[in-house]
């Protein structure tokens, strides 16, 4: 089934213990899009970059059989670009620099060839650039996800919540579930957070793995540990990636196949922090795919046990 993808599609420039890159494709709908791309052949992107967006970078989305009739290219403007550098504990960065460009004024436009889509992956972007996707679109896609950060959290809540609104699902990492909630409990953030509209909550822990939320049900799926973590830029998109990917595949949509889905976007995820920024991700293979899903069902697998 159709998956569109709306986010950026960018420049990062990425510094870890382990080495460092030049500018390099990057950007939210990126990662989504191609992590997604193993699972679904019918994947589209709605972004904008700028004339000083390589074509050979263009041609790798088009090599995954990602459609980018929607990724305009801006002339006389730049692409969106963003630096970081990690530390020893990579769970912690700092930002060098973020230079919005093209997306500063982004007014995003779905082409008419993408009004069939069923499945909405809203990546981490202006809450008022989510909400003219989803207003643009004549038929309500199946499933909507939405992404987001502490970023609009703390400077655009009321675009926000009405964004949060009009979705299915919202992915957010802990620390944000607990600034959006007010909460400290995890549980108790999730119930507060699904009465702003979504019927399902994914919570993401980074290396801790991530927790789904759906009315009083709760699923937790582990992250794999890895022995090299290269970088860990991307890794939170590759998984909104694999998630919609698998549903996108499926056609099936309920707490059932959503565990599932994390599995699977949590195995995207463990592929690209294996390397520096989407290289990991543009040479699988779905029997590597399918061998790492394996390595995670073994580390929630049990057999029942008789309590005496």
């Amino acid at each position: 089934m159709s998956l569109l993808v709306a986010g950026t599609v960018a420049f990062d420039a990425i510094e870890t213990p382990f080495g460092k890159t030049d500018r390099i494709i990057g950007g939210a709908a990126t990662y989504i899009s191609l992590a997604a791309s193993y699972f679904t052949s019918s994947s589209r992107i709605v972004s904008a970059v700028g004339e000083d967006f390589p074509p050979e970078y263009v041609g790798l989305l088009k090599d995954h059989g990602i459609d980018t009739e929607g990724l305009e290219i801006k002339k006389g403007e730049k692409s969106f670009f963003w630096s970081g550098k990690y530390e020893v504990d990579m769970n912690y960065r700092e930002t060098l620099a973020t230079e919005l460009n093209v997306i500063e004024n982004y007014h995003p436009v779905v082409p008419d060839s993408y009004q069939d889509s069923e499945f909405l992956m809203l990546g981490n972007l202006l809450p008022d650039v989510q909400i003219a996707v989803i207003e643009q679109l004549v038929s309500r896609p199946r499933l909507i996800v939405l992404d987001t950060m502490n970023y609009w959290i703390e400077n655009t809540p009321a675009s926000l919540k009405k964004a949060i609104s009009m979705v299915d699902v919202l992915t957010i990492n802990d620390s944000e579930a607990r600034q959006l909630s007010g909460e400290y409990s995890l549980p108790r953030a999730a119930k507060k957070i699904l009465t702003l509209g979504p019927e399902y909550l994914i919570i993401k822990k980074g290396e801790n793995g991530a927790l789904l939320f759906s009315g009083n049900k709760m699923f937790f799926a582990p992250a794999l540990p890895l022995e090299d973590v290269f970088d860990p830029t991307g890794a939170g998109d590759s998984f909104a990636g694999g998630f919609m990917g698998y549903l996108a595949k499926i056609g099936e949509v309920n707490f059932e196949s959503m565990k599932n889905a994390i599995v699977t976007g949590a195995a995207m995820a463990s592929f690209c922090v294996e390397k520096f920024g989407t290289e990991n991700l543009v040479n699988l293979d779905k029997t590597i795919i399918y061998n790492r899903i394996r390595q995670f069902s073994e580390l929630i697998r049990f057999s029942d046990m008789e309590i005496k």
